[in-house]
């Protein structure tokens, strides 16, 4: 059995793992903890740019700067 990276199943359930995140999230939210939800709902977002940006490169495309419209 081949050896699994995190990153590859952290790529497998990614929507999984960002939909956990955002209910953490909303969790925290709801019990006054609004910095700490910022923080958790920061580490969905990075994993989702970083996903984007995979994405991208995979398809030969030029990834556009985190925050920026496309």
């Amino acid at each position: 059995m081949a050896e699994e990276s995190v990153g590859g199943i952290a790529e497998l359930y990614l929507g999984n793992l960002l939909y956990a995140l955002e209910r953490c999230a909303l969790s925290l939210e709801s019990d006054g903890k609004s910095l700490d939800a910022a923080f958790y709902r920061g580490i969905g977002r990075k994993l989702a740019e970083a996903h984007g940006r995979a994405q991208a490169a995979s398809r030969g495309e030029s990834p556009s700067a985190p925050g920026a419209s496309s």
